[in-house]
């Protein structure tokens, strides 16, 4: 199995940045692809961002791109989502995961709740305007 942490929520002015970071531990971080989902009160849970084992291969909900970064050190079993720009709308708890019972190969990422085996606890990001 694997554990996934969430860290570095928090409370940002509409503008600022954050960076998210999910830890891995209890298998070898050999997850194909790793991704960040997002949940805000009232809503159902959204795809963030997905990136492939390799690191060269990435994608994102059109809501977010060129404002955040998804990123992975495998030496430190660990993903990063850097959000820049942050708006009152980001607001949400934020979650990891990772798919390791599937291979993903071609261009396709998953970015589909039942496409992923694991998921970490959440963490709250609040973005005030």
């Amino acid at each position: 199995q694997v554990q996934l942490v969430e860290s570095g929520g928090g409370l940002v002015q509409a503008g600022g940045s954050l960076r998210l970071s999910c830890a891995a531990s209890g298998r070898t971080f050999s997850g194909n692809v790793m991704g960040w989902f997002r949940q805000a009160p009232g809503k159902e849970r959204e795809f963030v961002a997905a990136i492939r084992r390799s690191g060269g291969s990435t994608y994102y909900t059109d809501s977010v791109k060129g404002r955040f970064i998804i990123s992975r050190d495998n030496s430190k079993n660990t993903v990063y989502l850097q959000m820049n720009s942050l708006k009152p709308e980001d607001t949400a708890v934020y979650y990891c995961a990772a798919v390791f019972t599937k291979v993903y190969s071609g261009s396709y990422l998953p970015r589909y709740r039942y496409e992923y085996d694991a998921w970490g606890q959440g963490t709250q990001v609040t973005v005030s305007s």
